[in-house]
């Protein structure tokens, strides 16, 4: 497939109806200075954005790009050099709707010594959740992120996919209505990323509204409404996935059992219409489809071995 360029986003202009907005922020802006107080980084410059409610909303980038610098600001774990940020109608830093929000960093900060239940029931209490609330909210949690055949082992046993799994249940523990996750499918390998990917559409079901941050350009194609693009702190790109990836001079028709015959008629035609023809092919599919699919059929039928369709 062809290199794109993202085409002007449509859905950057503000929604009609405040109350939507779960996340506002305005000219937001943050420097690192030095012990002297100079300036060392910029790590965000004058980002406008609003996440709205129900929605899963990417912010993209490289490295260094600013994506985890705008949610701990947004999380009031730093305070901004100049403009603000808002969440649920209030600054960042006010502790009032903290309960509303649940957080996945990139490296999950747990007790090792604890097991799954433990973790969870321990970060139930910080919610003041009555037993048996806090009880039923563990099981289903554990069961959600698929450790239940893990649940008694202590956390320092766990790989690095089953902590990535534990740190998300440990962010639900309280049911936020705001979820902020980032890089929420690290040290996972493709099962465990695909099941994090549908663990998040189903959030967004459930109607919580979701703030992921990635450098992994698959992850934010597959369960994103609309995305930001960063680069070097500052907005490059805003708006729906679907309206920023669609190529608008570029028209696509997918047939089955296409004779030869047919084939040259719309060579012909497209010919006579004066337009360029750039492809006719078989469709390819992408690399995680086929790596689960096999996966899948192995579970299925232990012990046959494909048959691949292509030279080795």
């Amino acid at each position: 497939m062809a290199a794109t360029t993202a085409q002007p986003a449509e859905a950057s202009a503000a929604p009609t109806d405040k109350s939507d907005v779960v996340i506002e922020t305005q000219n937001l802006t943050k420097v690192y200075r030095d012990f002297w107080g100079r300036q060392k980084v910029r790590a965000l410059k004058a980002l406008d954005l609003e996440v709205r409610r129900g929605e899963i909303f990417g912010l993209l980038g490289p490295n260094g790009s600013g994506k985890t610098t705008t949610i701990k600001l947004l999380l009031g774990l730093l305070f901004p050099t100049g403009g603000r940020a808002m969440v649920f109608g209030e600054d960042a830093t006010s502790v009032k709707n903290k309960e509303k929000i649940g957080y996945l960093p990139e490296e999950s900060y747990l007790y090792k010594f604890l097991n799954a239940e433990e973790t969870l029931d321990f970060y139930g209490r910080l919610f003041d959740m009555p037993t048996a609330v806090r009880k039923e909210r563990v099981a289903a949690l554990i069961d959600e992120v698929g450790l239940n055949w893990a649940k008694r082992r202590q956390l320092k046993e766990y790989s690095k996919g089953m902590t990535r799994r534990i740190g998300l249940a440990q962010a639900l523990i309280n049911d936020p209505d705001l979820i902020l996750l980032d890089e929420p499918t690290s040290g996972l390998d493709p099962i465990g990323t695909r099941e994090m990917k549908d663990m998040i559409l189903r959030l967004r079901d459930q109607g919580k509204t979701v703030l992921m941050c990635s450098h992994l350009l698959p992850d934010i194609q597959d369960v994103c409404d609309r995305i930001a693009i960063l680069h070097h702190g500052e907005l490059k790109e805003l708006g729906r996935v679907d309206k920023l990836l669609t190529v608008q001079d570029v028209t696509q028709i997918r047939t089955k059992r296409l004779s030869e015959k047919a084939k040259d008629k719309i060579r012909e035609i497209v010919k006579n219409d004066g337009a360029e023809l750039l492809e006719i092919d078989n469709p390819t599919s992408t690399l995680e489809e086929l790596f689960l699919s096999i996966v899948q059929d192995s579970e299925a039928r232990p012990g046959r071995r494909a048959s691949g369709g292509a030279d080795n």
